[in-house]
């Protein structure tokens, strides 16, 4: 792909963009089926609430939202990030205007970058080069600083730097403190989160009184030594699987204006998708023909073609399987193993409203040389022929560690 020849200094290394983004931060759906749908991604994956948002309050009048559904948004958390996982009622949301390009079921892909100046330069850069910015500045709940753009297919990109952080008691920021949003760009410099807090302690705000979710399942099973109401745990988003109309266009946006790596090309049945990294894992995001969406019988309402969920060891990969089909969860390998490089054990589970959610364990990491795994030295496997436990090779335990205690 074309760039550039222009470099930025970003913290003293000059980059094709004036920022770098490190990982995926969260993603979000807008549900049609909001009840069933908490009841997936919460109490049988096990994201937290952190927030909620009730939308029922921006209606002129209660008949506007009557009839359709539970009109709250959810923010829910696997880790210390306020929110990873946002769960917004569609059905809800076009009542009240806010309606999507067919396809875009997707609330947000959001990629964090190191510093809020970082997101600064970006909105600049991004203005000069003629692309459109849906809205800059920072939101409540959440607290990150952030600019949202489209890709060529209407997909909601946010850049972001600096999200509230839940710490061991589990309470959100307060309401209160919510003074600190702001709707346009920033002037920089601004106060830090330590200094916030302080100022919040000098006005006697009690900085208990926000959102605290109760789990509502007995923690019943032994994870690796802790009780845990599930027998896993998620410890990583991503990557983010989409289905594209014009991939060379997409290519362009992902690698050129957001700084994406091809880290591989698939060809499969004559279509050519393509796996890019923005970190050292093997993709952060695929763009795959919408050709394929009924090839591979996904669902035709969505252009996401899945979203991956990292489990934190390959016992309980295979303890997921078991715990969601049990409950009457679909499992298949709707994504075929050519499909997921650098991802050799995968499972695929759907949501209510038909979004497929990719389980898996570990992923090929890319080092100083910027080059994939030799396909041939890679091991998947058919979900019905997974081995009880596997060998060690490069890639066990490698990549973004988690952090902090699972429960």
């Amino acid at each position: 792909m074309s760039a550039s020849s222009e470099k930025f200094d970003v913290g003293g290394v000059l980059l094709n963009q004036p920022f770098k983004i490190r990982r995926l931060g969260h993603f979000g759906f807008n549900l049609a089926n909001m009840e069933e749908g908490v009841r997936f991604y919460v109490d049988w994956l096990g994201f937290r609430v952190s927030d909620v948002m009730d939308y029922s309050r921006r209606a002129k009048s209660p008949e506007q939202v009557a009839g359709l559904g539970d009109p709250n948004g959810y923010f829910t958390r696997y880790g210390t990030d306020h929110h990873a996982m946002v769960l917004f009622p569609k059905r809800v949301r076009e009542a009240l205007g806010r309606h999507e390009n067919p396809g875009i079921t997707v609330n947000q892909i959001t990629w964090q970058v190191g510093s809020i100046r970082e997101v600064s330069n970006a909105i600049r850069w991004f203005t000069e080069k003629g692309i459109k910015l849906q809205r800059s500045g920072r939101d409540m709940p959440g607290s990150n600083w952030h600019t949202y753009l489209f890709d060529p297919d209407g997909q909601q990109n946010e850049l972001y730097y600096g999200i509230e952080q839940i710490g061991w008691d589990g309470h959100s920021k307060p309401r209160v403190m919510y003074d600190r949003g702001f709707d346009h760009p920033p002037e920089l410099p601004q106060i830090s989160e330590q200094q916030e807090v302080q100022d919040a302690l000098a006005k006697n705000i009690e900085l208990l009184s926000g959102h605290r979710q109760v789990e509502k399942l007995p923690a019943t099973f032994d994870v690796d030594g802790i009780l845990l109401p599930r027998p896993f745990k998620i410890v990583r988003l991503g990557p983010v699987y989409l289905f594209v109309e014009n991939p060379a266009a997409a290519e362009s946006f992902y690698c050129n204006s957001l700084g994406f790596r091809l880290t591989e090309e698939v060809v499969w049945q004559g279509h050519r998708c393509l796996f890019l990294r923005c970190n050292t894992e093997h993709h952060s995001v695929a763009l795959l023909p919408l050709a394929l969406r009924d090839v591979l019988g996904l669902s035709s309402h969505s252009k996401c073609a899945a979203l991956g969920l990292q489990l934190a060891n390959y016992r309980q990969l295979r303890d997921a399987v078991h715990f969601l089909r049990e409950r009457g969860a679909r499992v298949t390998e709707a994504l075929p193993l050519e499909l997921h490089p650098g991802i050799d054990y995968a499972a695929h589970v759907f949501d209510p409203d038909g979004h497929c959610i990719q389980l898996y364990h570990g992923m090929e990491q890319i080092g100083w040389d910027g080059k994939p795994r030799a396909k041939e030295s890679r091991r998947a496997r058919a979900l019905n022929n997974w081995p009880e436990a596997l060998e060690a090779d490069a890639n066990a335990y490698m990549g973004e560690p988690y952090l902090g205690p699972w429960g």
